[in-house]
């Protein structure tokens, strides 16, 4: 994912998830909201109840790898804050992979 397609300000997120425009499933959170850009941006929150640092950035490295290899053609040039249950702990890559991409399948649909 590049640089460019990531949100960092926490007031940027705090704007989308007060829009309450809210995917879910047993995993994730997806809030998304409209941005006046002309790009897609991600904001992904992971919860200190997942695990310890190393944990947290693996599972952000994961999220960001699959959205970087999906097949979904962002045609929606949103913003997207993905908040990470803590559930995700028992799954492994290929479930978190499928699990994310039926989420996505569905806002982008």
């Amino acid at each position: 994912m590049k640089k460019e397609n990531i949100i960092k300000k926490s007031y940027e997120i705090n704007k989308i998830i007060n829009q309450k425009e809210v995917y879910k499933n047993k995993y994730f959170y997806i809030y998304k909201s409209k941005n006046g850009l002309n790009k897609y941006r991600f904001a992904i929150c992971v919860s200190k109840k997942i695990g310890n640092a190393v944990t947290r950035n693996k599972v952000k490295r994961q999220i960001k790898d699959i959205i970087d290899k999906s097949k979904f053609v962002f045609k929606y040039l949103d913003d997207y804050v993905i908040i990470i249950r803590k559930e995700i702990n028992n799954l492994s890559y290929e479930q978190i992979k499928y699990n994310l991409e039926d989420l996505l399948s569905k806002i982008l649909d």
